[in-house]
């Protein structure tokens, strides 16, 4: 649609189909609790969308205009589809192969309790960093750190928001990851000015988390179960052989992460790398797993064993009914309600985005906008806005900066301003949205619910009040000269003339 087109939409139309998803989304929760998103917000989402696809009939938007827009939307997920699958088959396979238990036994022995949530910020946020990928990073070993919390009796939604703290914290940061990549190519300037212009403030919403973590995990050492870390480190290894070679299918992932290959084929000889080793190393393991009465030549039953590791994922059998429902995760089945809420989310965000009604929305903030710090704040708004509307990051990093571009370059902002913004409002926010791809992908792959997380992903939180806070006090806010403006709006305008 025109952009005149849009702004004759009505705000309260607009609106409507957002009153109505937040009605059935707390009704929701109010009826089913934790369990509301395996179905329930599901059905509010696409109920939503049929709302919207009705008022874009209104709007003179024929159905098979709509129905392309859900095709659209949902496309864009494909990716993050298939990565959740072999995901869902990489903790499978490194269940299986003692990968994941081996990274629990050795981590019980060198983490102390005290110390456990800022360790576990700081030890994700360096592996992104290398990396460039919170959801790699959660994966594997935000795994496996949730899992030590959990044996030491400590919290595993706390433990899970220092995952997603430090794993956030160094992919945004990280020049191999794809939103730092992505962001500074919507704003207008190279990789490296934003990189060195999100330092002021990610580091500052770092040191807080960092502060906020310790003060919490000093007391949770007092709390913390030492007598259950040994039974658990015994019983895993009476039942796995813990040698180096579990380690390798980590090592290979981290390898080809840090080499660059695409995130699907290297999870994906991740999860292959460990079903190698199950079968080399953990033989006993997977043969009393897939048959324990014996029925199968043993090569059937590994491969077997191996099969049903990657598809329906591993049930452990160590005696200890505690840490037999910690390892028993994955598969790819594990991840398909993921996958339903994601599909159902981007089925309404694209039909929003079709009908108009997603840019009505954010055109009407600009009446807030006076100055650079209402600018910012309403740029922060969008991005958070377009995450919970829209359910998918890359959309809440586009969006604000397709229609912000041209208002920072009005104002004389350089263009790394906006690139900061929409990174510490769109890509920090995502993962707190159950519904949006990433946070149902991290309450997927740590076990614990978003909500439940949230409000100790104490970096994601922040950042986005540290970047409302520097626009108000224009601290750190990059200028342009007047010859600087006038070649952005030419270019802007030339971009717009082709679109």
């Amino acid at each position: 649609m025109q952009e005149e087109q849009i702004r004759q939409i009505p705000l309260g139309l607009a609106l409507l189909p957002l009153v109505f998803l937040i009605a059935l989304l707390s009704m929701g929760v109010y009826l089913f609790g934790d369990n509301s998103s395996y179905g329930p917000n599901q059905i509010s989402l696409l109920l939503c969308a049929g709302v919207v696809q009705i008022i874009g009939l209104k709007l003179g938007i024929s159905y098979k205009e709509l129905e392309q827009a859900v095709v659209d939307g949902i496309s864009r997920a494909m990716n993050a589809v298939l990565i959740l699958l072999v995901v869902g088959a990489l903790i499978g396979s490194w269940m299986l192969a003692g990968t994941a238990p081996a990274m629990i036994y050795y981590g019980l022995a060198i983490l102390d309790p005290g110390f456990f949530y800022p360790a576990t910020m700081v030890i994700c946020a360096l592996v992104a960093l290398s990396i460039g990928s919170s959801w790699t990073t959660a994966g594997t070993v935000g795994l496996a750190l949730v899992g030590i919390a959990t044996v030491m009796g400590l919290s595993p939604a706390i433990a899970a928001g220092a995952v997603i703290s430090g794993a956030y914290f160094g992919d945004k940061l990280s020049p191999l990851s794809d939103t730092t990549n992505l962001a500074p190519a919507m704003a207008g300037t190279d990789l490296f000015t934003h990189i060195r212009h999100m330092f002021w403030t990610t580091t500052p919403s770092f040191v807080i988390a960092l502060i906020l973590f310790s003060f919490i995990g000093a007391d949770a050492g007092d709390t913390a179960s030492l007598d259950s870390v040994e039974t658990t480190r015994q019983l895993l290894a009476d039942n796995y052989n813990l040698g180096i070679l579990t380690f390798l299918p980590l090592a290979l992932l981290l390898t080809l992460a840090i080499k660059k290959v695409p995130a699907l084929p290297a999870i994906s000889a991740g999860a292959i790398a460990g079903c190698l080793i199950a079968v080399t190393v953990q033989s006993d393991a997977v043969i009393k797993f897939i048959d324990a009465d014996g029925t199968l030549p043993a090569g059937l039953a590994l491969m077997k064993g191996s099969w049903v590791a990657l598809a329906d994922g591993y049930q452990a059998s160590t005696g200890n009914e505690e840490l037999d429902t910690l390892l028993s995760r994955g598969g790819m089945s594990s991840m398909l309600n993921t996958i339903w809420l994601i599909l159902s989310a981007l089925t309404f965000g694209g039909v929003m985005e079709k009908t108009g009604l997603l840019q009505r929305i954010t055109m009407s903030l600009m009446v807030f906008v006076k100055g650079t710090g209402s600018l910012i704040t309403t740029t922060v708004f969008t991005a958070i806005g377009t995450n919970i509307i829209a359910a998918d990051q890359y959309i809440a990093i586009v969006l604000p900066g397709r229609m912000f571009r041209m208002e920072f370059a009005k104002r004389g902002l350089a263009p790394e301003n906006l690139s900061r913004t929409i990174e510490d409002a769109g890509t920090m926010t995502s993962p707190l949205i159950p519904w949006n791809t990433c946070g149902a992908f991290m309450a997927g792959a740590l076990g614990v619910p978003t909500l439940a997380y949230a409000p100790f992903a104490f970096l994601n939180l922040m950042n986005p009040i540290i970047a409302i806070i520097y626009g108000i006090m224009n601290v750190k806010i990059n200028k342009l000269s007047d010859e600087e403006i006038r070649e952005a709006l030419s270019e802007d305008a030339g971009l717009t003339a082709k679109q």
